[in-house]
């Protein structure tokens, strides 16, 4: 079987091919300068992890690692149909919308003692019972119930031929984190995000990639993250993080696919256009990279060790922050499982 190419092949490959996205060097650079000042504060650490995550469990449980992966298999299309229509989850006082009410959600089944954690349970879970885990408190459920459930049940059942451990399951990837991404589109079939682009197979495994950094982020709280290679990762193609990358200047699109996406058009998974805006993703963070470590190494004589993975988990809070000022810039709407 033909492999695709790899995420970060996948990128350079559509970035050199694209017509109406294009990643802008002024706006890399000065992306580069922003992090740079911003180098050596906790957002690029493991432990800026579970502080962005209040919801997760604490890292030192096994369930806290089976807890990522079901979370991080149920980790898309969040978007509400209409902005004044989202599913809202309360829990403990606070509303979360968009992924932040999954993660509320799954914390909430827990505490009700569901064990939505325990692959056995969740390889079998009936389609109701995961419809009263995932309950909304707004009038609006949380949209592709059918969808998360055929992934859940799916990746529960790999999971039960694993010894029902989705830290054996991840073993087989043998600390690195290649391998590792290769493991679980191999074996689960909803997190195989590949396209084809002009006559060529491209690949970018956005939950895949998550996975195994969320992964790495737990086992590193615990002090086990022994990824050395995380670098292999990219940045992880969804809708928000191009929409902050367009704001910071480091991404364009043409005067075309702006007024398409103003008006709300969907784009379909896999069609040109949400391909480019995906594949110019990915290269626009990896360039960023690039002049950032280029930056530290000139200016400070020393090897940057922030990766495309770590920008990305700046990136996406930052868009969630400044929303208000990012307004005038509309997010791609693709409806689908893979982000």
């Amino acid at each position: 079987m033909d492999r695709p190419l790899s995420p970060r092949e996948s990128g350079q490959f559509v970035a050199e091919r694209s017509r109406d996205v294009s990643v802008d060097e002024e706006g890399v650079r000065r992306v580069a300068e922003m992090l740079y000042g911003l180098k050596d504060s906790e957002e690029f650490t493991a432990s800026g992890w579970k502080k962005m995550n209040p919801l997760a469990p604490s890292p030192d449980s096994d369930e806290a690692i089976n807890w990522v992966f079901v979370t991080d298999t149920m980790n898309f299309s969040f978007w509400p149909d209409r902005e004044d229509q989202q599913c809202e989850v309360i829990y403990k006082g606070n509303t979360y919308r968009g992924y932040m009410s999954l993660c509320a959600a799954i914390t909430r089944a827990v505490d009700e003692g569901v064990p939505i954690t325990d692959p056995a349970y969740f390889s079998q879970i009936s389609e109701a019972e995961l419809e009263r885990v995932l309950r909304s408190d707004s009038a609006t459920p949380m949209p592709m119930l059918k969808e998360r459930h055929q992934a859940l049940t799916e990746a529960g059942r790999v999971l039960m031929q694993h010894g029902g451990s989705f830290r054996n399951f991840m073993s087989h990837g043998q600390n690195d984190a290649e391998k590792m991404v290769q493991y679980i589109v191999d074996n689960i079939p909803s997190y195989r995000d590949e396209a084809t682009f002009e006559g060529q197979k491209i690949s970018f495994y956005k939950r895949a990639q998550i996975l195994v950094a969320d992964f790495w982020g737990i086992m590193e709280a615990r002090g086990e993250g022994n990824i050395p290679n995380l670098d292999y990762l990219t940045m992880f193609a969804d809708y928000r993080v191009p929409q902050a990358l367009v704001y910071l200047g480091a991404l364009r699109y043409s005067d075309a696919l702006m007024e398409v996406l103003k008006k709300g058009e969907l784009l379909s998974s896999g069609e040109r256009r949400e391909v480019e805006i995906r594949g110019c993703s990915i290269w626009c963070v990896e360039r960023i990279k690039t002049v950032l470590w280029k930056l530290v190494q000139e200016r400070d004589g020393q090897s940057c060790n922030i990766n495309s993975a770590l920008i990305d988990f700046y990136l996406w809070p930052y868009a969630k922050q400044h929303h208000k000022e990012m307004a005038h810039i509309p997010i791609h709407h693709t409806r689908c499982i893979y982000y």
